[in-house]
């Protein structure tokens, strides 16, 4: 059968590329995984307990937008950590991890026109790779922003057209941002909301990261949008525990917004969508009720990133993250430093290409590697001093 036509250019996924590039040399030493964010500090040995003692909820359905305990503890993190007053019952759906929630939002909420055309979706470039996908999904066309060190790292939307503006329905934001790690600020966020007012779009703000930064916590859209008395159903946010509490593979997240935009999700969940588990919910809700182990795990990084700076000082171009835990390394070309990183050393990185798109023949992640510091500290401290020693000798 033939493929859609709006998925018939789409390039392999990042990881398979990887593959194709890397797998038919040999490693150049001993194998070191710096290419996907999952975290590998421990995870708080709480949640063993909790799901062993709710595996009853094995025998039943579970709730399909969450269970009244994890929605409260959700909203009670959202008060803490940003200030973000919101009702859980009715703003807050849980999530099988955000990718889930970052691509459903879009089936719920794009419309089918905008100012009479096709709608456009904003997105950052580069970018996390399920933006595009769900844009394409829904029949919308995805508009590539440059996310460029002479843009701060992230998109310039004031300097979008009006007219560009007019026709778009959704704005995608990553902050702190995959991959370079750059934090939008008050103000930041405050103009794109104010785009978003007079133009009329969603904001679907990807904050997985916030819990991990150096000095100064990044806001949030959702409180930002609260404190300008913003339309409450403008801004769509998505929090994680993937990053936060080092559990990836709880696939655990939700998503929170207006009581009309997350009643809309919430409808396609229950018509096309797998709520969360019950034990994996009850797990959840206490991993959001405690921020002890978020502070213990931010510190680990927070090593990492002086790490970082003390072995990339002097590298021109090098530009450390504000949040996040990749390093967004310039090279003359990713692929061909990937390549003579993995036969050289046996460091595997991403080549930043495979994270971008091309747009007028340029492709802003062309020259650049993204390197996950994600395992121990002495595994990082060898692998940047490694890659440091092979790439920029």
């Amino acid at each position: 059968m033939n493929q859609p036509k709006r998925f018939s250019n789409l390039p392999a996924y990042a990881f398979p590329r990887l593959r194709a590039l890397l797998d038919a040399h040999p490693a150049g030493g001993p194998v070191r995984h710096m290419t996907i964010g999952e975290p590998k500090h421990p995870y708080p040995g709480f949640v063993d307990d909790i799901i062993a003692k709710n595996a009853t909820l094995w025998n039943s359905y579970p709730p399909n937008e969450g269970s009244p305990d994890l929605l409260n503890a959700a909203e009670g993190w959202l008060m803490r950590r940003f200030g973000a007053k919101v009702d859980g019952a009715s703003q807050i759906m849980a999530l099988n991890g955000t990718r889930e929630g970052l691509y459903n939002a879009m089936m719920a909420l794009c419309p089918e026109t905008k100012s009479g055309g096709q709608p456009l979706v904003l997105l950052p470039n580069p970018f996390y790779q399920v933006y595009m996908v769900a844009a394409l999904s829904v029949g919308a066309q995805p508009m590539f922003l440059p996310a460029t060190a002479q843009t701060g790292f992230l998109p310039d939307f004031n300097a979008v057209p009006a007219d560009v503006l007019d026709r778009t329905a959704v704005v995608y934001i990553c902050t702190p941002s995959n991959p370079q790690g750059a934090v939008a600020d008050d103000t930041y966020l405050r103009d794109l909301i104010a785009l978003a007012q007079k133009h009329d779009f969603y904001i679907f703000s990807d904050e997985c990261y916030a819990e991990i930064y150096r000095d100064t916590p990044p806001p949030s859209a959702l409180r930002v949008a609260q404190d300008m008395g913003a339309d409450p159903e403008r801004v769509v946010g998505f929090h994680s525990l993937s990053k936060r509490s080092n559990a990836p593979g709880l696939r655990s997240g939700f998503v929170v917004g207006g009581p009309k935009t997350i009643g809309n999700i919430r409808q396609l969940r229950a018509y096309a969508g797998a709520p969360l588990p019950g034990p994996i919910q009850a797990a959840s809700a206490a991993l959001w009720n405690d921020d002890a182990h978020v502070t213990e795990n931010r510190a680990l990084y927070a090593q990492k990133y002086a790490i970082a700076d003390e072995i990339f000082a002097d590298l021109p171009g090098y530009a450390p993250p504000q949040g996040g835990f990749f390093l967004w390394l310039p090279v003359p070309d990713g692929e061909q430093a990937a390549l003579k990183a993995w036969c050289e050393t046996g460091v595997r990185v991403l080549p930043g290409a495979y994270l971008s798109r091309d747009v007028n023949g340029e492709n802003p992640g062309a020259g650049f590697i993204r390197v996950a510091m994600v395992a121990p500290k002495d595994e990082v401290t060898e692998g940047l001093q490694i890659l440091r020693s092979c790439l920029w000798s």
